[in-house]
């Protein structure tokens, strides 16, 4: 991702310009309709750009309540092709007579599902392939050689999309166990079509149809997903610890199944005091009073005896109300509604608290 025309200071772009820093040579996105879909699509441009080899994303808008079965769609396509390319190879491996093409061969199927191994034994297996094209079959693999290397397929999106009206797409694609990669960047509210509230705000927060404060707490949604126990959960907050936001990624890409990472995004709609000049800033103050935690759930751990439940946050340092007053989103409930702000704000630090004694939990659940 290299330039946008989100809102200065957006999170939303952090964290897809580095998922393409690190995947962005052979990323397919399937990007819901939302802010991301607007900067990240424009009429006239486009943020992402290739390397110097002349790859980039493959990037395609959905709509709202679809994108994640329409990212499933372009895993299935290019999985089909490739499975099938994977075919002709062992056959192009079992006839031929010269050893290096029998090891090209044999390096691009051992490294099948290996995102970074693949990349090389492809461009070995490209290389000579086209050096002597024996037969049609080789015509053939070629023909398609830009789906031979391991995809790596990636479906954004905001918490309009993901905890509400794509909810119910977004829990069918998880629940397939495929090798797709879900990435919400959670707003706590509808940041693209003027502020509503989705099920991602949280107690007390005002927005549209929540101006006097929203009653019932944020969704859940990494523990809906974590249930499933085969799908890979992360919640991240890049300005709070840059490296278990890159940990969380790069987890996720490997884990050869479904994955959800949820990435604390502030947005403008929260009117940070100082502006959004102070977003990461405010992550970290996000994390450290204990309104946001970071965790990573990774099922692969399992199989080696691990603890699959990491909790990535420390215990809350205090300083939680404070917190909240430093956005617009809640210190404005105290000016129209003081006595319902001091009652629910109240009621939104309690949670918070009984939400990180539960992940407590969980870490200790899953000891081996």
């Amino acid at each position: 991702l290299e330039f946008s025309g989100s809102c200065a200071g957006c999170a939303e772009t952090s964290y897809a310009r580095l998922v393409t820093q690190l995947f962005g040579d052979r990323m397919y996105i399937s990007n819901a309709t939302g802010c991301s879909s607007i900067w990240g699509g424009p009429a006239a441009t486009s943020p992402y750009t290739v390397t110097a080899e002349g790859r980039g994303p493959a990037w395609a808008n959905s709509l709202f309540e679809d994108n994640a079965e329409h990212g499933l769609g372009m895993y299935t396509a290019q999985a089909v092709i490739r499975e099938s390319l994977a075919n002709k190879v062992k056959e192009v491996m079992e006839k031929t007579t010269c050893d290096e093409r029998k090891a090209a061969c044999q390096a691009w199927l051992d490294t099948y599902n290996d995102g970074e191994a693949n990349k090389a034994a492809t461009k070995a297996l490209i290389e000579n392939l086209e050096a002597k094209v024996c037969c049609d079959t080789v015509k053939d693999i070629l023909s398609k050689k830009e789906y031979l290397s391991k995809k790596s397929v990636w479906i954004f999106g905001g918490d309009g999309w993901a905890y509400d009206i794509g909810f119910g797409g977004v829990d069918h694609v998880l629940a397939q166990n495929k090798d797709v990669n879900v990435f919400v960047f959670d707003t706590e509210v509808y940041s693209n079509t003027g502020g509503q509230a989705s099920k991602a705000s949280n107690i007390g927060q005002v927005a549209q149809f929540a101006a006097a404060g929203k009653e019932t707490k944020k969704k859940s949604l990494s523990e809906i997903a974590m249930s499933y126990g085969y799908v890979y959960v992360a919640q991240v907050a890049m300005g709070a610890n840059p490296a278990q936001t890159i940990k969380a990624i790069t987890e996720a890409e490997a884990y050869h199944g479904p994955s959800l990472i949820i990435g604390y995004a502030p947005c403008e709609m929260h009117s940070i005091k100082g502006g959004m000049t102070n977003c990461q800033a405010e992550m970290k103050k996000a994390v450290e009073c204990g309104y946001w935690n970071l965790f990573r759930f990774n099922p692969a751990l399992k199989a080696e005896g691990k603890n699959p439940f990491t909790l990535d946050s420390k215990a809350p340092a205090g300083g939680y109300q404070e917190f909240l007053m430093n956005e617009a989103r809640y210190s404005s409930l105290t000016r129209s509604f003081p006595d319902r702000a001091k009652e629910l704000f109240a009621l939104n630090e309690e949670t918070a608290k009984a939400r990180y004694e539960k992940l407590i939990r969980m870490q200790k659940m899953y000891e081996v």
